[in-house]
């Protein structure tokens, strides 16, 4: 598969090799998407939500009413979670929320998400992600010309200063190294921009995963 490379500036850069079995996948499977995401955002709680229980909370353990003769119910401690103040039955306790995920479902589940951006025409492939100068304006308008309104850019294995400090303003544009490519940032903006070093990078990662495999 072949794809048409463009410059910052909208114009043509030649062309590039696309790799079928990670972009040209046919019919996208949405359950392997919906467990890859889950798995990422399972692992990004914190998992620090937490209630006092009766052993934690603070009162006094004085009987607060006399056992027999009030016509009430024989009540012991305030700590219970039926007074004001009390306990929490069955609250939150401090966990985490991480569960594994086999790392075939992840490598096929990436490839699922980049041939989805394929398929419905939101992948472009830039012949480089460099600016000479951190400014936000000049590279808005670059990315108007290209008609970037929510993307995620890919850029090879270490980034340009000047183009992450320039797009780091642009509301809904997130800047990655091929190294942080992931089902979830991918599918959460509309449009997926890849240079060319990214494509190797993205080559390579599935490649070393298939001899991992083997």
């Amino acid at each position: 598969m072949e794809l048409a490379v463009k410059t910052l500036a909208g114009k043509a850069a030649g062309k590039a090799t696309l790799d079928d079995a990670i972009f040209g996948i046919e019919e996208i499977r949405g359950d392997l998407l919906q467990r890859t995401v889950r798995w990422q955002l399972a692992k990004r709680q914190a998992g620090t939500h937490k209630t006092q229980t009766r052993g934690e909370v603070s009162v006094t353990t004085k009987k607060s009413i006399r056992q027999k003769g009030s016509g009430g119910a024989r009540h012991g401690a305030k700590n219970a979670g039926i007074f004001k103040g009390g306990a929490v039955a069955h609250g939150p306790r401090v966990r985490s929320h991480a569960h594994s995920l086999p790392k075939k479902v992840r490598k096929l589940a990436l490839a699922h998400a980049l041939s989805s951006k394929v398929k419905s025409g939101d992948l472009i492939v830039l012949d480089a992600a460099a600016a000479k100068t951190p400014k936000t304006k000049e590279l808005s308008a670059q990315f108007t010309k290209l008609g970037l309104n929510r993307a995620l850019i890919i850029g090879g294995v270490t980034l340009d200063e000047n183009f992450v400090k320039a797009a780091s303003n642009i509301p809904n544009i997130d800047v990655l190294p091929v190294a942080g490519l992931n089902v979830y940032d991918v599918l959460r903006r509309d449009t997926l921009v890849v240079t060319k070093d990214a494509l190797e990078g993205i080559q390579a990662r599935f490649d070393g995963a298939a001899k991992a495999e083997a």
